[in-house]
């Protein structure tokens, strides 16, 4: 090795190892100064000798690349969200449902939930190699040259790393740097920004990474996923990290009963507002991963870990009137237009009123004062009207009879919350919303057509259903308001490349109401094809895995429907993927059909996800919960005592992974 190249790896571990201490640690060990020359001499160094270039040099943070347009990734591991609990009667009955599942004593984990954009960082032999938005969980925005600059995540990790991981955690913009930004926005003329959350979300997609870099973001990291990561524990997972040289919250507390995880919200509900950043809960997480993996997930979120919110900020301000909007379904919600008033950061004007029963529950009435919060920070809501400056002249609300946009009369089903526009083909809003939810991320998921987009194009005549989409041309699109030439072509690539995505999420795609994406993968997988689906009969839906009457009877009258028949008939024409793929087909069979499977301990040759996979492809079904109508159950090691013991008293025979997989193998139907 050249004197030179031991002279740029010296100083890039040495300023590693103090950018380290500063940002991470709080605790530098030099002066601004002296870091400022020693970098400064780095960077002359490299400039003189190109070859030995490191994209991960501390050299590189100060940012310059420019990104125009961010690309999307899918997850390596997919990002789920975290179902919300708002009292500690929610966190109770979790713990009860997860008694259900885990027999064995639960340890927990209570970390502070950090108010900021979700991170994924993906790391190969210690270096930094992407940082992915969450995006919708699935896949999301490729922001690695921006994150570079932020100075506490690691761009070199240390000690003993695995060789790949990914790891979670959030871009934060702590209070101090956000009111520096702030002062200097106004010292300008310039408007402030609303809040550090919007506002860190908002650096990360800046298109000059050198601006990036002048902002004062931080990196809070909570959850590391991967191959072979040799972790028993959350808790342990968060002391790898520190090590690591991640920045990873030293709040986290251990606890080995729910009386401990509510002294940790108490304790952090005052405490809070002490921090150096904007949290707005609390997550608890069951600690042993072994228990994480059996308690699994839902089409969500995961079972094993529930976020406690702090109970939101409330003001008080004026309804001035009540607007009511049609949605892709002709469902009507009604929309509370307040006084403007601050709450939580940003400015609120508007709140849903959800239905007829709300407005008449709270007796809700134009020119009232009403208490305003944001449910779980996010929505806002109506909580309840002070009635003692009520004007006295105020008339009670009644529920408009008539859609708003096509005026036709409003129905409202037995049994229903909401009013529905039951004009389906000619009410505007509604077609435009269901080509809307088409090309929406998690259904086509197509590039260069935003929901704008579709409304101009409903407006301007150029489509009236999906289906449309495929007809036009870019002569058609670059006379369109702020159309360019190559957006133009963008959109019409987007609306080709969408003939590839696969029937399951065509499916969900095509907007019959009540089937969502965990809906549509059943269908897919039990019919095959959507001719196959639209000739079913309500008995054999019913009969599907997870299918009531309600999503049977809505699945019916979507086919019955002419004008969806037709638009269906193009697609096939068109050449959009109305059947599974050979692939998937393959992958199917009817070796399990009828058995319905228990999934119980830790398994070695295949995760409990790839081994649900299995079953389910092959035709069976996986429950939760040993009953007389189990078939068999696929134990592996440290399986529950009680779940052992009923299996022996109900006589249901237990398989080692080994044995179901020799069966899966050699089972011929």
């Amino acid at each position: 090795m050249s004197d030179v190249k031991i002279q740029i790896e010296s100083l890039r571990k040495e300023l590693r190892e103090h950018n380290h201490n500063y940002y991470v640690l709080d605790k530098p060990t030099i002066s601004d100064y002296e870091f400022d020359i020693k970098l400064k001499m780095l960077q002359e160094l490299e400039a003189k000798h190109p070859e030995f270039f490191d994209p991960n040099s501390p050299s590189q943070r100060v940012g310059g690349a420019v990104t125009k347009n961010f690309e999307t990734v899918v997850h390596n591991y997919r990002m789920y969200s975290l179902d919300n609990s708002y009292s500690k009667e929610d966190l109770k009955d979790w713990e009860t449902r997860l008694r259900k599942i885990i027999e064995s004593e639960i340890q927990y984990t209570c970390e502070l939930k950090y108010d900021g954009a979700s991170i994924s960082l993906s790391y190969e032999e210690g270096k930094l190699v992407k940082a992915v938005t969450r995006g919708d969980g699935i896949q999301g925005d490729d922001v690695t040259a921006n994150v570079k600059t932020i100075k506490s995540v690691p761009l070199q990790l240390k000690d003993d790393y695995p060789d790949k991981f990914d790891i979670r955690g959030e871009i934060i913009l702590p209070f101090e740097g956000f009111h520096k930004m702030n002062e200097e926005r106004i010292e300008i003329g310039e408007e402030p920004y609303r809040n550090p959350r919007n506002t860190a979300s908002g650096s990360l997609k800046l298109q000059d990474s050198a601006e990036v870099a002048k902002r004062p973001l931080e990196c809070l990291l909570y959850n590391i996923v991967g191959p072979h990561l040799d972790l028993k524990t959350q808790f342990e997972s968060l002391e790898k990290a520190r090590r690591w040289g991640f920045k990873v919250p030293e709040a986290a507390r251990l606890a080995d009963s729910m009386d401990t995880v509510f002294e940790f919200i108490n304790y952090w509900d005052e405490a809070r507002r002490d921090l150096p950043y904007e949290t707005d809960g609390v997550v608890v997480k069951v600690n042993s991963l072994a228990q994480q993996e059996e308690l699994g997930y839902t089409a969500k979120s995961p079972r094993w870990a529930m976020a406690y919110k702090f109970k939101s900020e409330q003001v008080s301000t004026v309804l001035k009137s009540i607007s009511y909007q049609v949605g892709r379904t002709g469902a009507i919600t009604p929309v509370a237009n307040l006084e403007p008033v601050e709450l939580a950061g940003t400015t609120v004007k508007r709140a849903s009123l959800h239905n007829a029963d709300q407005i008449e529950k709270l007796d809700i009435r134009v020119s009232d004062t009403v208490y305003v919060e944001k449910g779980g920070e996010i929505i806002p809501k109506i909580l309840g009207v002070d009635l003692t400056k009520r004007p006295e002249n105020s008339k009670p609300t009644n529920f408009i009879t008539h859609c708003p946009e096509c005026y036709t009369e409003l129905v409202r089903q037995e049994g229903e919350a909401q009013h529905y526009c039951p004009n389906y083909t000619g009410c505007r809003p509604q077609i435009i919303g269901r080509i809307q939810h088409y090309i929406s991320r998690k259904a086509m998921d197509i590039e260069g057509l935003g929901g704008e987009t579709v409304a101009l194009l409903v407006n301007e005549g150029l489509i009236n259903n999906y289906s449309d989409l495929y007809q036009i041309t870019k002569d058609q699109i670059i006379p369109l308001e702020r159309m360019a030439d190559k957006s133009a072509e963008n959109m019409i690539k987007g609306i080709e490349a969408s003939k590839q995505v696969p029937f399951e999420r065509v499916l969900y795609a095509l907007g019959i109401r009540y089937v969502g994406e965990t809906v549509a993968k059943k269908l897919a997988k039990h019919y095959k094809n959507i001719e196959a689906l639209m000739q079913a009969t309500e008995d054999e839906l019913i009969n599907v895995d997870e299918i009531g009457s309600k999503i049977a009877s809505s699945v019916l009258a979507f086919f019955q429907e002419e004008e969806n028949l037709e638009i269906i008939n193009s697609l096939k024409e068109i050449g959009v993927q109305l059947s599974l793929s050979a692939e998937d087909l393959a992958a199917q069979t009817d070796k399990l059909k009828g058995d319905i499977i228990v999934i119980s301990g830790v398994f070695e040759t295949v995760s409990r996800t790839e081994l649900k996979k299995l079953i389910e492809d092959n035709g069976g079904k996986v429950s939760s919960s040993i009953s007389s109508k189990t078939s068999y159950i696929v134990a592996g090691a440290n399986m529950g005592p009680s779940k052992k013991e009923k299996a022996e008293k109900l006589g249901i025979n237990m398989l080692t992974e080994q044995e179901f997989l020799n069966k899966l193998q050699n089972t011929d139907q």
